[in-house]
């Protein structure tokens, strides 16, 4: 018969065996963990951080649930602690990628599929800080993720990219200057092109007029063009072939009456309109390794890393930043947060089989609901909420408790009190209450 745990701590390192195994260790590395003083180990620190990251309590909350663990300790304190964490944390993130497992297709390729997402802090009206990410497009694993602000646009440059790699990426990385990086490092590109962001030829260096050779194409037919991607400067230049889908009508009229929708200043011009009827990709790999159809399929895979990262954000609030965009906390809090989800991706994969939700076999569902189910699992183990103290709460409530400031919280005025006491007075002795 086993025992009941008796100690906090000895649940919680049931965690740990889904992060890297020298977790500890980089907490004295990185000078995170200097000194015992009010958090005696690593692994408390560790708790603190997902207390703050992982389940978004505030500064205070996280003071109260360490209270109620282990022995009172203040907010401010909390944030000190965990200031000093944010290389420990961005290192452990690292390690968290590196360790994952990549599997490639059996032609050899493997499809990498890149996207970005915004950040904002309490009460912002614009973006603050981007993720930008890469992920296996055969098992859904992400392999790579960056924090930048707000002024670090979506390129490819960002990504670490080898031969064999594919990467699989939207119109907003239809840029010459970042494709032309990718290339260099032996990567193929399958990216949807944006023909205005860069400067279309023919294979002879001609300029290409889009329009006209794709005027006579029928409706739901893909048209290949060879071609070459040039950089308004010219500094820059990616060959390739251009695969053109033409929607049916009643698409293209959806296309193009977002279009009109999406137009800043005035209508689209006439050209506009007219490739808004279409499905442009770009891609490196010949039609002799890939087929026309097979890269317009693989494209529309893409939208596995948007379900992901709309999962991240539905579940685990990634998208709701705690801390003021210029506060170090933001920094902390934002690697710390990715570093909670990879935790639990990797506990969901090991308990359930990596293979379960792979896009090379049909598969029984998505990862939502056991996101939510493995998220609800996990949050007592954390909290540790089995083993609070009874007689921590006294502690608890000064923690809890607001400080002095002008403001002071609502009270009723004396006069309201004096009338409640002496009309509860006259209810006791079934006197009526108006005098």
């Amino acid at each position: 018969m086993q025992l009941p745990l008796t100690d906090p701590d000895t649940l919680f390192e049931g965690l740990l065996q889904d992060l890297p195994p020298e977790t500890a260790h980089m907490a004295r590395e990185f000078k995170a963990f200097v000194r015992a003083k009010k958090v005696k180990t690593p692994e408390q620190l560790l708790r603190v951080v997902f207390f703050y990251c992982g389940l978004d309590k505030s500064l205070r909350e996280v003071a109260g649930t360490f209270t109620a663990l282990y022995e009172a300790i203040t907010d401010q304190s909390v944030a000190e602690r965990l200031r000093a964490c944010g290389p420990w944390v961005q290192a452990m993130l690292r390690r968290m990628l590196s360790l994952s497992p990549v599997d490639t297709l059996p032609t050899g390729l493997r499809f990498v599929v890149i996207d970005a997402s915004s950040i904002q802090a309490p009460g912002a009206t614009g973006t603050d800080h981007r993720l930008h990410l890469a992920m296996d497009l055969l098992s859904l694993q992400f392999i790579e993720v960056l924090v930048s602000d707000v002024h670090t646009g979506e390129t490819l440059k960002h990504f670490t990219l080898a031969p064999g790699d594919v990467a699989v990426a939207d119109r907003g990385y239809a840029h010459c200057q970042g494709m032309s990086a990718a290339v260099q490092q032996g990567a193929e590109l399958i990216v949807r092109l944006h023909p205005f962001s860069v400067v279309l030829c023919d294979t002879a260096g001609a300029p290409l007029e889009l329009c006209a050779a794709l005027k006579r194409q029928k409706m739901e037919t893909i048209r290949t063009l060879a071609v070459a991607l040039r950089s308004t400067g010219g500094q820059h230049e990616v060959r390739g072939w251009v695969h053109a889908y033409r929607l049916n009508a009643e698409q293209a009229n959806r296309a193009r009456h977002k279009c009109r929708q999406g137009h800043k200043k005035g209508t689209p011009n006439a050209e506009s309109l007219f490739l808004a009827g279409w499905v442009l990709v770009f891609t490196t790999l010949a039609p002799a390794v890939l087929s026309a159809q097979t890269i317009m399929a693989l494209y529309r895979c893409r939208w596995q890393v948007e379900i992901a990262i709309k999962r991240w954000k539905s579940v685990l609030d990634v998208d709701a930043l705690r801390a003021k965009a210029t506060s170090p906390l933001a920094e902390v809090w934002l690697h710390g947060k990715l570093l909670y989800a990879l935790m639990l991706e990797r506990r969901m994969r090991r308990q359930l089989g990596a293979r379960w939700g792979w896009l090379d076999q049909e598969r029984l569902g998505t990862w939502w609901r056991l996101w939510g189910m493995l998220k609800e699992e996990i949050a007592p183990i954390i909290t540790g909420a089995l083993f609070w103290k009874a007689e921590a709460w006294e502690s608890c409530l000064k923690v809890l408790a607001e400080r002095p400031r002008r403001r002071k919280l609502q009270q009723l005025p004396p006069e309201a009190i004096d009338m409640l006491y002496r009309c509860g007075k006259r209810q006791q002795e079934g006197l009526p209450i108006a005098a």
